[in-house]
């Protein structure tokens, strides 16, 4: 039996005349004082009682996830690297042989490495030994050259705009150029590396498939999240800026399936904030929500690869510093790594938000997205499935697995802020151990807290983790 009651918060005084609504509730009270004294004396269980819905408590949240289909499946190398061509110019080519960086780099395997950014505009390639050289014309070094970096930037940069027909045009040929030639004749080519898709952009972004669409081999367009010159640590946890990439990705696919539906897209060049990033903030903790909504959003909208901007460098953007330390988005994009596969799935909730009112649009705060669990991740059998959580509220959120997830052992990776600097911090702990290299070949083991079956998951404000699922089974991750 379960009884529903509501009291008021303040209890009418003694002399005070009873409701009218309360003569039935004595009633029932009797009664059920009657059954209780005729049960066995030995059960002192109490009855369950709901809570009334007027009274304050905890939202618990209920999950689900579909495991019979995915909705997406992107590139095995879906997380990338790029590096910069400022670490020539700079000085820097040489540390990339030191065993630090190449453990670092190791972890993040298997990858695309991209080497681009807006100084290769201003690079002289030299290949003596290019054939297409001698056939009167500019060989490809010509146009690797002079069509690298956000196009839609040349008049600021160079002086002169270009648009999008003439450079598809370049695209072909381009791709003329390097099939003749044998080291050439397989390479993919990837363009046309617009950047925001503002009206121009997109306009110059039209014309370029409208003539080469079906040239490239990928769809690739740039994205900056905010202005480095006016950046708080707070601007990381607002969730209309996470929302922005999302506006971006929907106006990207609807020029290119316009003209190549279907054609892979990339996002090839990703910061938190421009003008080389902010200390002490787009380096930090903080930052890491944008990181990780950004994975999470470009896979569940069918985005095939995101190139990271940069894996090292001097500035504050990057994954490894200077001094070749691993930085927060190092972790965790170490984490998603060894943990997240290329499977997307479809994430159901219930409880999660309140009830709009009219007029006004209730932004989420916690963010859910389940891939099946990566199958190269031995600690797991296949049908594992691994959610990636971002709770932006300043309380703690709890949720149950529902489902077919229900009563499954769980393996919880908290990843949260390590030191007194709070989210501003460089330094991050997993589940309350800090993360650092055991020596410069080695990388720390990632060991997570296992938790029990049925365990109620409690997601500490303002926070990330990873929770695998085990033996879910399920259908979409049993096969490659």
């Amino acid at each position: 039996m379960r009884v529903l009651c509501a009291f008021p918060e303040a209890m009418p005084s003694s002399n005070s005349r009873p409701p009218a609504c309360l003569a039935p509730v004595a009633l029932f009270l009797a009664l059920l004082l009657h059954l209780s004294l005729s049960s066995q004396a030995g059960d002192r269980r109490p009855l369950p009682v709901d809570r009334a819905p007027g009274l304050k408590e905890k939202t618990l949240i209920l999950l689900d996830v579909s495991t019979k289909n995915p909705v997406r499946t992107v590139n095995e190398n879906f997380l990338s690297l790029q590096l910069d061509p400022s670490i020539i110019h700079d000085g820097w080519l040489d540390f990339l042989s030191s065993k630090r960086l190449v453990t670092l780099a190791r972890g993040l395997s298997p990858a695309f490495l991209r080497f681009g950014g807006k100084r290769t505009d201003f690079l002289q390639f030299q290949n003596l030994r290019n054939p297409a050289k001698s056939r009167g014309g500019p060989g490809p070094d010509y146009y690797l050259k002079n069509y690298e970096d956000e196009p839609n930037n040349y008049r600021t940069m160079h002086g002169r705009a270009v648009n999008g027909s003439q450079l598809g045009k370049d695209y072909i040929q381009l791709k003329s150029l390097l099939q003749p030639i044998r080291i050439y004749s397989r390479a993919s080519l990837y363009g046309p590396n617009i950047g925001r898709p503002r009206k121009n952009v997109i306009a110059l972004l039209d014309g370029f498939m409208k003539v080469a669409g079906s040239t490239v081999d990928a769809v690739t367009w740039q994205h900056c999240y905010i202005d480095g010159r006016v950046v708080k640590v707070m601007d990381f946890l607002k969730t209309r800026l996470l929302d922005t990439l999302s506006d971006q990705i929907r106006k990207i696919q609807k020029v290119v399936n316009t003209y190549t539906p279907g054609k892979k897209i990339w996002l090839e060049g990703v910061v938190t904030t421009s003008a080389g990033g902010t200390n002490n903030l787009s380096d930090s903790y903080a930052a890491g929500f944008l990181w990780l909504n950004t994975l999470g959003m470009l896979a569940n909208q069918g985005i095939d690869v995101v190139i990271r901007h940069s894996f090292f460098d001097h500035g504050y953007n990057h994954l490894v510093d200077q001094n070749f330390n691993p930085l927060p988005d190092y972790w965790l994009s170490l984490l998603y790594k060894r943990l997240i596969g290329p499977k997307v799935l479809a994430v159901h909730v219930a409880g999660l938000q309140r009830k709009p009112r009219p007029g006004r649009v209730i932004r989420d705060k916690l963010r859910i997205y389940a891939h099946c669990t990566n199958h190269h991740n031995h600690n797991y059998v296949r049908g594992s499935i691994t959610l990636f959580i971002i709770n932006l509220h300043r309380s703690r959120k709890k949720i149950k697995l529902a489902g077919t997830l229900r009563d499954k052992l769980v393996h919880q990776y908290l990843l949260q802020p390590y030191g007194q600097e709070g989210l501003k911090s460089k330094s991050v702990q997993l589940n309350g151990q800090p993360l650092t290299m055991v020596d410069d070949g080695t990388l720390p083991e990632l060991k997570p807290r296992p938790l029990r079956a049925g365990r109620t998951l409690v997601i500490p404000p303002v926070t990330m983790g990873f929770y695998v699922v085990k033996n879910v089974n399920a259908l979409a991750c049993r096969y490659r």
